[in-house]
């Protein structure tokens, strides 16, 4: 099921395009990234999706309505997390989380419970009924968490949800979007610099040059849209010479002292490669696959895009 659906997006201010014909769909328990630089329109598509702006061109459907003229049935089942926490400092930790929760709508018992329960579990409740102008960074991050899940929300929209957080605080984190998922259904928009947290945590991703979508779709399928083929570093003991037409089904061979790069068509192909290079007598010491990282796909397409403006 679609939790959320959009076509052809277009946003303008004025004469600059901030989106661009962007069309992509989110499932529900589904943990979405939106990837880009600065200035890409992830911040904007989020305002759009929550029904805070107005599309210039184009739909949007989430939960099955339309943002721009339902918005505010739209945010009464999403919770959002900013860039940045958007908190009440001269209100404790609960007074933020009652006022918010009471803004809503919820019941009184209910938000109680739900405010015991989430600053528990994001290690605030020691410091619930102290003023936020003393909180960290970092507790202010978790307490806007904290804010943006009160409502059970069944979609959660992250804008860096890890920045000014500790190694601890980023892993509880990963676990809780994790967790989401798993037990709730809940789908997950995320929107983060953290390359390496959207691979980990993503089964999507949507990367952005301009307000145009460069490529979208899971790791795998990025990986064999944009490198096809597999990389497989072959490490030997010492150097070795490796006469040219040796390796046929190799389609690309690279030497760098003890190093061997081999890239063959398919995994299936690495038996067959590692019993050649033993039969012409290499040292190997570690043989390991390596596909490209989300990391290296993302640049990749970010300097082609940039290099298509000049």
């Amino acid at each position: 099921m679609e939790t959320i659906a959009v076509q052809h997006l277009v946003h303008a201010f004025g004469e600059r395009r901030a989106l661009d014909d962007l069309s992509f769909t989110v499932g529900e328990g589904e943990v979405f990234a939106l990837l880009g630089p600065n200035g890409a329109g992830k911040t904007t598509t989020v305002r759009l999706l929550n029904g805070l702006y107005r599309p210039t061109a184009g739909t949007i459907r989430v939960l099955g309505l339309d943002p721009s003229v339902q918005g505010g049935q739209v945010r009464a089942q999403t919770g959002v997390l900013t860039e940045s926490p958007a908190l009440y400092e001269r209100l404790t930790a609960r007074q933020n989380l009652r006022f918010f929760g009471e803004m809503m709508g919820m019941p009184a018992a209910d938000l109680r419970r739900r405010m015991d329960d989430l600053l528990g579990f994001f290690d605030l409740a020691d410091r619930a009924d102290e003023r936020v102008a003393t909180f960290s960074k970092g507790m202010k991050q978790r307490l806007a968490l904290a804010r943006a899940l009160l409502n059970r929300p069944k979609i959660l929209f992250l804008d860096e949800p890890t920045a000014g957080l500790d190694p601890e605080a980023s892993r509880q984190v990963r676990e809780l979007i994790a967790s989401l998922r798993r037990e709730n259904g809940q789908a997950v928009f995320l929107c983060t610099h953290i390359l390496t947290e959207a691979e980990r945590l993503c089964d999507r991703v949507l990367i952005l040059n301009r307000g145009r979508a460069l490529a979208m779709g899971s790791l795998e399928e990025l990986q064999r849209r944009f490198n096809p083929g597999v990389w497989v570093e072959v490490q030997l003991l010492e150097p070795h010479l490796i006469p040219a037409g040796e390796l046929p089904f190799a389609l690309q061979v690279q030497a760098q002292d003890a190093l061997l790069r081999v890239q063959v068509s398919r995994v299936e192909d690495i038996p067959a490669l590692v019993s050649r290079l033993a039969g012409l007598g290499a040292p190997i010491v570690r043989v390991e696959p390596a596909r490209p990282s989300l990391e290296d796909i993302y640049f990749t397409l970010q300097a082609q895009a940039e290099e298509e403006t000049l």
